[in-house]
């Protein structure tokens, strides 16, 4: 079992995470950065002896990633990475949508408590001179997904952000392709430094207005992936 420190608010605790919890963040970290894509086949042993662990920790991770819908187990042939169901995608990006609109109007409500800390931090990453914005694909595509979820912890509903969170697990891995591209990176820092303007000058319907077509535009790429841009992402992560 080992340790691990997370902050909380207001003071720093200690979780102790057993070696399946540690199986299990390594698989998701491995599905989430493309070295397992969909449709890939292995094994428990295949697992275990990559990771250096005992078959019982891996097969308790990948009962959890089943529950969860990343893979599947094959009768008589191990495990696959599962195929990526759009329909679900789309559920799960309307679904965002009302979470993420919901919070920012939030955010403009002057009478409300917002984390207005959270905010002002999220204005150090985004609202930079061009000449300081990061063209590293893997950090942009963590601050964009730190950024999302800041909006939604800000507005102060600790379900709403839980549900979110949870949500941003599962669409993880198409969203990450979708910074692949750079010129999704600069469309990223144009449209997130609007958006935290708005909220700025609490202007609650224009930063909904903004964010929603933020979130359509990145719907809308994700109709687009194929599974040729998955493998050209394994690739580069290689």
């Amino acid at each position: 079992m080992t340790a691990v420190y997370a902050s909380t608010a207001d003071t720093d605790v200690v979780v102790f995470r057993t070696r399946a919890d540690e199986v299990y963040a390594q698989l998701k970290r491995d599905i989430a950065e493309f070295r397992m894509v969909p449709g890939d086949r292995f094994t428990e042993n295949e697992i275990s002896e990559r990771l250096g662990v005992s078959r019982t920790p891996v097969r308790q991770a990948l009962f959890r990633l089943q529950q969860e819908g990343f893979v599947e187990v094959l009768f008589r042939s191990g495990w696959r990475v599962l195929p990526f169901d759009f329909d679900q995608f789309e559920q799960l990006y309307d679904l965002r949508m009302v979470l993420e609109t919901t919070a920012v109007h939030r955010l403009c409500e002057t009478d409300r408590r917002i984390n207005r800390q959270m905010l002002s931090a999220l204005g150090t990453i985004w609202l930079v001179p061009q000449a300081q914005r990061s063209s590293d694909n893997a950090q942009v595509a963590e601050w964009d997904e730190a950024f999302h979820c800041a909006l939604v912890a800000a507005a102060g509903n600790a379900e709403m952000t839980r549900v979110h969170r949870d949500l941003t697990d599962r669409i993880r891995i198409i969203r990450r392709l979708d910074f692949t591209m750079q010129p999704r990176i600069e469309a990223t820092y144009d449209e997130h430094a609007k958006i935290l303007k708005a909220i700025r000058a609490n202007r609650g319907d224009q930063a909904a207005m903004l964010l929603r077509a933020h979130i359509e535009t990145s719907q809308a790429e994700v109709r687009k992936i194929t599974l040729h841009q998955v493998h050209l992402a394994r690739h580069s992560a290689l």
